[in-house]
């Protein structure tokens, strides 16, 4: 009974075929189709060869069936996650180590690298001298236009969520990483984002990006953002450094000047507490000195009222002393007639003490010169003689 014969299906009370008699005829077919050839149409062997013919196709079939089988074989290395696709729907992330799924077209897997560290550039292409500046200027909070590029790196986290809910994942985090820097830049000073204020913007752009990522459902998680570059646009990067070299010279003066008064004040503060000091010591050496005065005067008058003459006449003497150790010294005779002697005995007491001065400094340049020290003194005697002399005349 062939396959198109209109009776086929009307046996077995309306069942289907027996496909084992079905199999037995075919292969009596082309048992007979390949007897005819070899035998020139002789169909006396061709029982014997049905079973052969048979035995092999299913050999074929059975190793066909077992290639398919060994297809659905894969292994998953620790850093990766396998996602198996039924019909093209996630059925199950695997884990690392040897796994099997339904073959083609049943199921298929796709393997995902979980630690692989992926970048993405904003603002520039593979060199910063590369720059994409419809990414890279942004507007700043005080209304000036900067250039900034930046990169960032992320790794997975769900790679089914990374399979199935982004279409370009790289060109998302571009996009998520432009936005969020765009509203961090928008928000701070020029100064702030160029200078002293690169770290927190760049913590602040990371945790942005990540909350859009998450929002989005994307399975990526930002590592880390480095920013390349932060600068003023080309056009006016001239004003921008006479502006800075300007700001800078001003930090310098001011440094300069707090430098000098940290210089002056101390030792104005100083000098000032030395004369309250010194001003305090004279005070207290006054006090001192009129409590001594007085003390000393109360034991002078008990002294007095014991014997009154001789407590003035020494009085008398201590302060001749005090006031005559002050003054020049002269000596005059005048139980000699006409002839006044005078005699000078400041100036030859300073004469002598310099010829005294001279002679010892000679001594130590020259220990053995004897002589000299009594020329010294011969000139110190002349001298005096002359004064004398001098004198005389004089009167």
């Amino acid at each position: 009974m062939g396959l198109n014969d209109p009776q086929w299906g009307n046996k077995n009370n309306g069942g289907p075929p027996d496909l084992e008699e079905l199999l037995r005829k075919l292969n009596a077919k082309v048992a007979a189709m390949i007897g005819g050839k070899n035998n020139g149409g002789k169909g006396g062997n061709s029982g014997e060869a049905t079973p052969k013919i048979g035995g092999g196709l299913g050999l074929v079939a059975i190793i066909a069936v077992l290639i398919w089988m060994a297809s659905g074989f894969y292994i998953v290395d620790a850093s990766q996650r396998g996602v198996v696709l039924r019909f093209g729907k996630q059925v199950e992330t695997t884990e690392p180590g040897p796994r099997w799924h339904f073959p083609f077209p049943i199921e298929s897997v796709e393997i995902v690298n979980l630690s692989q560290v992926r970048t993405v550039e904003v603002g520039y292409r593979d060199s910063v001298k590369n720059k994409m500046l419809k990414e890279s200027l942004m507007l700043t909070d005080d209304e000036n236009i900067i250039d900034i590029q930046f990169a960032v790196q992320y790794f997975l986290r769900d790679p089914g969520e990374y399979l199935f809910n982004n279409r370009n994942p790289d060109e998302n985090v571009r996009q998520a990483a432009e936005t969020a820097i765009r509203e961090v830049v928008g928000k701070s000073k020029m100064d702030f984002v160029l200078y002293e204020g690169r770290e927190q913007v760049a913590a602040s752009a990371t945790k942005l990006i990540q909350d859009i990522l998450d929002r989005y459902k994307s399975g990526i998680v930002v590592s880390k953002l480095t920013m390349q570059n932060a600068q003023p646009p080309e056009q006016v990067q001239a004003a921008f450094d006479d502006a800075v070299k300007a700001g800078q010279d001003k930090e310098r003066q001011k440094n300069e000047g707090q430098s000098y008064a940290n210089d002056v004040v101390p030792r104005a503060q100083g000098a000032a507490a030395r004369l309250i000091q010194e001003s305090e010591g004279y005070k207290q050496s006054v006090i001192a000195n009129a409590e001594g005065d007085a003390s000393r005067f109360k034991q002078v008058l008990v002294e007095y009222e014991k014997a009154p003459a001789v407590t003035r006449e020494r009085m008398y003497i201590d302060m001749m002393q005090q006031v005559m150790g002050n003054v020049s010294k002269v000596l005059v005779d005048q139980k000699n007639g006409n002839s006044m002697l005078y005699l000078p005995l400041d100036k030859l007491i300073d004469a002598s003490r310099a010829g005294d001065a001279v002679a010892a400094t000679n001594a130590m340049a020259k220990p053995d010169v004897g002589t000299s020290q009594s020329n010294d003194n011969d000139a110190a005697q002349r001298a005096r003689d002359s004064l004398l002399s001098r004198d005389r005349e004089a009167r």
